[in-house]
This record gives C-alpha cells, sequence and structure tokens, in this order.
C-alpha cells in the first residue's frame, strides 16, 4: 500500500522551481541583479534581467530624466518628429525580441508613422549573448554602410523575427539572405562583418549605456527632440505599449 504522504517526485521539483521563480522575480522587481556587472559574472550570468512593471522612478518618485546623446545611429521616422525614443538594445535578449515582436509595431503605427516620433537605435550587448549579439549588431551597421536607415531597420526586423536569441542568432546562410533583402551586396556585407568593423561604435554605445544608467536590455530614453541630444525620462525593459503611449502623449502635449 502505498504511503499517502508521499508527494510525487514530480510535485516537489514543480514546487521547488515555484518558489524560485518568485524568489527571483521579487529580486529583480525589488533592483537587484539589474546591474551591468551582475550581467558579466556570477552564476546566474546567463538569466536575463526581469522588467520592472513601470518607468523607472527617482528617488522622489518622478520618472527618471538623463542628458542622452542621439551619436550618429540609425534612425526610424520623420527625422523632424517632435518626439524623440532612444532604444539601447541587444539583438539576442529575449525581452528586446518581445519589444521588437509585440510593441514596437504598435509605436510605428501609431506615432512613427504619423510623423509624431522617431526612434534612434544603439546597441547594448550583454556578454552572455556573445559573440552573436556583437555580430548581429556589427551585421546591421554594415547594412547600413550600404543602403542607409531604412535598409538597416529592415535588417533589424528580421533579425528581431528570426532568432533564437539568448546567443543562439542565427546561421551565416541567414543573416546573408537578410543583407540580401535589403539590397547589400553580399562580398562587401561578408567582409564587413568578418572584419567586426563596427567593434568600436558598439562598444561606444555600451560605454554611453552605462553612463546613462541603462541597467538592462531593453532599455529607453523618451524626450524632446533636440539636434544631437535628449533630456531623456527612462523606461527599463520590455513594458507594455501603453507605457510607452503615455511618456509620448506627455511630450506631445
Amino acid at each position: 500500500m502505498k504511503n499517502s504522504s508521499t508527494l510525487p517526485a514530480s510535485v516537489i521539483l514543480s514546487a521547488i522551481i515555484l518558489a524560485t521563480s518568485i524568489i527571483y522575480h521579487a529580486n529583480a522587481l525589488s533592483g537587484k541583479s539589474l546591474s551591468l556587472s551582475n550581467f558579466k559574472t556570477g552564476p546566474t550570468a546567463d538569466v536575463n534581467p526581469v522588467e520592472p512593471t513601470a518607468p523607472t522612478p527617482d528617488e522622489n518618485g518622478a520618472p527618471q530624466v538623463v542628458t542622452v546623446s542621439l551619436d550618429d545611429d540609425p534612425v526610424l521616422g520623420n527625422a523632424d518628429a517632435p518626439v524623440t525614443l532612444v532604444e539601447f538594445s541587444d539583438y539576442e535578449c529575449p525581452f528586446c525580441k518581445r519589444h521588437a515582436d509585440t510593441t514596437l509595431p504598435e509605436i510605428i503605427k501609431n506615432y512613427v508613422d504619423s510623423g509624431k516620433v522617431k526612434i534612434v537605435f544603439r546597441d547594448l550587448p550583454l556578454s552572455f549573448h556573445e559573440p552573436m549579439a556583437s555580430k548581429a549588431a556589427n551585421a546591421a551597421n554594415c547594412v547600413r554602410e550600404q543602403k542607409g536607415d531604412s535598409a538597416y531597420y529592415t535588417f533589424h526586423d528580421l533579425w528581431f523575427t528570426n532568432t533564437a536569441a539568448n546567443g543562439q542568432g542565427v546561421s551565416d546562410e541567414k543573416m546573408n539572405e537578410y543583407a540580401k533583402q535589403t539590397g547589400a551586396d553580399i562580398a562587401s556585407f561578408t567582409k564587413c562583418v568578418t572584419d567586426g568593423k563596427y567593434n568600436e561604435e558598439i562598444k561606444a554605445d555600451l560605454a554611453d549605456a552605462t553612463k546613462y544608467g541603462a541597467s538592462a536590455t531593453p532599455s529607453f530614453f523618451v524626450g524632446k527632440s533636440g539636434d544631437k541630444e535628449i533630456e531623456g525620462e527612462m523606461i527599463i525593459g520590455a513594458q507594455p505599449y501603453s507605457s510607452f503611449q503615455a511618456a509620448f502623449d506627455k511630450y506631445l502635449q
């Protein structure tokens, strides 16, 4: 006769996993495990940060506002749009993929296509997604070098749609296929990627992200447009569309 007080091993294992998940989410939401230093070291280095559920506030409860350079990075939308969204992102981050797949199309439809908002994409590859994260960032910039910002975002969309994420990326054959769809010359593109031509540019973006306090991917800054920089309100994580809508509407008033 079976002992009725003995739980099946599967139930015990499920309980352990659930408890661990709750503890991890609680730590993330309280601000722990979100620094770039934690991304690079420690036993949980291959675990993506869990994004907060609202724009990150300062010590007084107001959204953080940071002076953010637009650098010379690719722009999506009307160059004269009154509001700018600067995104620091990792091509291999699952949360970045979630944003690109679900929220970004709504932002483009309702704000970018209407000329109200422009997007500036800057690179923030995390060490545990390398080397694929920087390879993808290089590839996108190599496309841009040949065919401009519009082609950059075409490649951006193709990569995020198809990558397995978490550093798994796509095959070289697929990457070349995406570049070909933008009209880029493949021989020149391949050499550019192989040489890591934009490694220093990518490192400069990462350094800026650190300086601005962009502690997770994706990180965003929303503000009134400027020639070279914005005073940007910080939004951390793959937030729902409503979070961006509220920020855009605030600065469009």
